[in-house]
């Protein structure tokens, strides 16, 4: 989402030293609090019976189902990334980000219990690890950088859009998408992650840091989708 530059919404880095530090503070905070609340969500479904009970329906329904499940996802997304911009409605806000925390606890549901049967708690767990050191490094390379990686937004977009057309594809066709494909996602998400960090500074008003860490999250779950994918699959 881009912003005007206005009094009101005069982007992080031209902020004062002070407010851009208590920016970043209080989105990592608020990064951290999606992740968990992922968690918390993904524990409810699993302790419920629900995670086993979506899987199954969807090994018995087929590709069909996951097309509803991923326009669901994406209609969730989409609320919550609009409310989470509303300056003069913080439960909206957090409503948002706790929103997309429990949209992408539901997608990785059945995934997760697949995993956890087949593989065991160690991969989903070497999984998670990659990934927290991947996006740290990532998020190192955008702060230290003085290269202005605006470049990477159409790629990202249309990267995406081209997997998503291929996944919609495959869940149609019923062809499978293997290993290489998991390893483009996950650098399409990693070009994501160093993108939307510099993007944050660049144009994001001090009061939107909520946003901004729904923006991080989304990236950072995809990439913990697909590495997870890979791992799963050695």
């Amino acid at each position: 989402m881009a912003y005007q530059q206005s009094p009101s919404m005069t982007p992080v880095i031209n902020a004062s030293e002070e407010d851009r530090a208590s920016f970043l503070v209080k989105v990592y905070q608020h990064l951290a609090l999606a992740v968990a609340a992922f968690v918390g969500f993904e524990t409810i479904l699993f302790m419920t019976g629900a995670a086993q009970a979506i899987h199954e329906f969807l090994a018995r329904s087929g590709g069909a189902s996951w097309l509803l499940i991923l326009g669901g996802f994406m209609v969730i997304n989409w609320f919550a990334s609009q409310s989470v911009h509303k300056l003069d409605n913080p439960t909206a806000q957090y409503g948002g980000l706790f929103g997309i925390a429990f949209a992408q606890s539901f997608i990785f549901a059945p995934f997760l219990y697949q995993v956890f049967q087949i593989k065991g708690a160690g991969t989903v767990a070497s999984a998670a690890v990659v990934t927290g050191i991947g996006f740290a490094g990532l998020t190192i390379v955008a702060f230290v950088t003085r290269k202005d990686l605006s470049f990477l937004r159409p790629i990202v977009m249309w990267g995406f859009m081209a997997a998503l057309v291929l996944i919609i594809g495959g869940a149609i066709f019923g062809f499978h998408l293997g290993v290489i494909f998991s390893v483009v996602m996950v650098a399409l998400s990693g070009a994501s992650i160093l993108y939307q960090t510099q993007n944050i500074v660049r144009r994001y008003p001090t009061w939107a840091y909520v946003g901004a860490a729904v923006a991080l999250f989304g990236s950072l779950m995809t990439m913990f989708w697909y590495i997870l994918r890979i791992f799963s699959r050695r």
